[in-house]
Parts: structure tokens; C-alpha cells; sequence
């Protein structure tokens, strides 16, 4: 309860509510993408100036290490379960949105660590944008293989049967540089680059941009994501209680795998903390804008439904409390 009792999760509940009541609050796309902007440009400095103290050091490679081993093996093992659920497409979408990574789920639990005194790497900011595009590129080799074994069969006055295979979707080639050359990513790394050439002199200079400000516009961008949230849940009152369950388990089990590698690996806290909220995390803005374009056979409302309107409302009320109290009691 007490974590619930943070102005900036306060107000994601109250984005809920008020969408739930179907008000007609609403935020601007315009200002919501500023608000997204400027939140991965905030971590991206504090990723860089807290890089620049520590420098680069053993535990940095080994947590950077463990988040793209992450980001390969956690879309995999979904893809062999959820196409016993839905659809080889449907499965393979799923897979690359809850292999992936939410910006907005890791920049709350960051500033939950820190509201409570809990030390982490700025290094984290970089494994958050690492474990990106893995889920995307794999999702796209799935579907790629997919259309090649689907055929056309034609049956001609019993002459024999001509096979031919279906086509669509995006190249690797271009799913890899829009993962690359993507905008927030760009902004993310180029930050952190910043602060991390600056350092504490450019940490001063910042402060009232990247500190001062940075509760507040988080509060206000968890109204709108609470707000979205809530417009998402009448879309899967279809859907199969099987996938409502793995919307909410799947995240748990993630976030168990991660914390049983950082266990292994002997990761800091902190850091084992942030990885086990970047496995549980689902991507609901970078994934389904690729995946539209990549495997347009996928239903949009399955995985960003799902996505935002069950997981993303876990995590940020539930699943980053327990994250980082299971780390902070088994890791020292």
C-alpha cells in the first residue's frame, strides 16, 4: 500500500479511473509525445552522469551481457508456448511484445529505487535500450519462416499440385536500421553519451531539467498511460482467459528467470532489480509499430491490448514493488 501511495502512481490509477468512467480528460498526442521525449532524454543524462562517476567496470559488461541474453531466450521460450494458445502469427507478435521493453515501466521502477534510497548502475539505461530490438528481429524471422511454409495449392485437371509461397511483412534489414536509427532510442543513447562526456560539471548544469522536473512529468505521463490503459480493456473481453492469465504470469516468470541469472552471475541489487522489470515489462509503443508493418497477419488488439491494458497496469502498481523487494531480499 505504500508504494501505491506515490503521487506519480496516483495519478496513473486516476488516468485509469477516469477512463474507466469514460470522461472525456484526454492529453494531447502532441504533449504525450513530449512527454516521452523528454523522460527518455532525462534517463539518458542520469544514465550518463552516474556512467561517468563509476566507469566502466566488470559488473557494467556483466548486467549489459545478461540483458541481450535476456532479450534473445525470453521471446523464444514465449513463441513455444503461446502458439499452443493462438495462432503461429499471433504467437510470434506476442512474443516480440513481451520479449521486449517498456521505457515508461523501467523509468518508473528507477525512480521507485530512488525514492527509497536503492543504488543502481546508469549502465541500466543502455541494457533497457539493448533488449529492444532482439524481440522484434526474432519475431520477423518467425513470420518470414511462416509465409515460407504456408503454400498455394493448385490442383490443375490432375496434373499435378504447383506449391508457391506466400509473401509480405518487412525485411530484417529494415527492421534492424528502423531499430537502430528509431528516434527515442537515438535521443536515449545520445543523452547518456552526453552526460556521460560531461559529467558531474554537466550533472549541475541539469539538474532543475533532468531532476527538478523529472517527478512531475512522469506523473503527468502515467495519467495518459493510465488513461490509454483503460480504453484498451474492452478489447480483450473476447479473448481467451488462458492469454488474460499469461498476461499477468508471464511477467512473473520472466522476472523470476532474470532474478535467477543475477543470482548466478552474483549482479548488484539494484541492477538485479531493473533487469527483472525490464524481463517482466511488455513494449506497447515501440513493438506494435513495427509489428503492424512486420507481420500484418497478427491482431493488434491481442498484443496491445494486452500489453498495456493488463501488464503495463501490473507492473507499475504491483509488479515493481515486488521486483525490487525479492532482489533487495536475495541479493546482497
Amino acid at each position: 500500500m505504500q508504494s501505491l501511495l506515490d503521487p506519480a502512481i496516483l495519478f496513473f490509477v486516476f488516468g485509469v479511473a477516469a477512463g474507466l468512467l469514460k470522461s472525456n480528460l484526454e492529453i494531447p498526442p502532441a504533449i504525450s509525445r513530449f512527454l516521452s521525449l523528454y523522460l527518455l532524454m532525462a534517463l539518458g543524462l542520469k544514465g550518463g552522469f552516474a556512467l561517468a562517476h563509476s566507469g566502466l567496470t566488470g559488473e557494467v559488461v556483466t548486467t549489459l551481457a545478461i540483458a541481450v541474453s535476456l532479450a534473445i531466450l525470453v521471446p523464444m521460450l514465449g513463441y513455444k508456448l503461446l502458439r499452443r494458445m493462438v495462432g503461429s502469427f499471433d504467437a510470434a507478435a506476442l512474443a516480440a511484445t513481451y520479449g521486449s521493453v517498456s521505457a515508461v515501466t523501467f523509468i518508473t521502477a528507477t525512480q521507485y529505487l530512488e525514492s527509497r534510497g536503492y543504488s543502481f548502475g546508469g549502465h541500466m539505461a543502455a541494457a533497457m535500450a539493448l533488449m529492444e530490438a532482439p524481440a522484434i528481429i526474432l519475431a520477423v524471422l518467425i513470420a518470414n519462416q511462416l509465409r515460407q511454409k504456408a503454400v498455394v495449392v493448385v490442383v490443375g485437371n490432375g496434373a499435378g499440385v504447383l506449391s508457391t509461397a506466400t509473401s509480405g511483412g518487412m525485411s530484417i534489414g529494415k527492421v534492424v536500421h528502423e531499430s537502430l536509427t528509431d528516434g527515442a532510442q537515438l535521443l536515449l543513447l545520445g543523452a547518456m553519451l552526453i552526460g556521460l562526456l560531461t559529467g558531474e560539471a554537466g550533472m549541475a548544469a541539469m539538474q532543475p531539467f533532468s531532476g527538478d522536473l523529472f517527478k512531475g512529468m512522469l506523473a503527468f505521463f502515467l495519467l495518459d498511460m493510465g488513461l490509454n490503459a483503460a480504453r484498451q480493456l474492452p478489447l480483450l473481453r473476447s479473448s481467451s482467459p488462458w492469454l488474460l492469465a499469461y498476461a499477468v504470469l508471464a511477467p512473473i516468470a520472466h522476472a523470476g528467470f532474470a532474478l535467477l541469472v543475477c543470482l548466478l552471475m552474483g549482479v548488484q541489487a539494484g541492477n538485479a532489480a531493473l533487469l527483472m522489470v525490464l524481463a517482466a515489462s511488455a513494449s506497447y509503443i515501440a513493438v506494435p509499430a513495427a509489428l503492424r508493418l512486420a507481420i500484418p497477419e497478427a491482431r493488434p488488439a491481442l498484443y496491445f491490448g494486452m500489453s498495456l491494458g493488463i501488464t503495463f497496469p501490473f507492473n507499475i502498481l504491483l509488479g515493481i514493488p515486488l521486483y525490487v523487494s525479492i532482489a533487495h531480499s536475495v541479493l546482497v
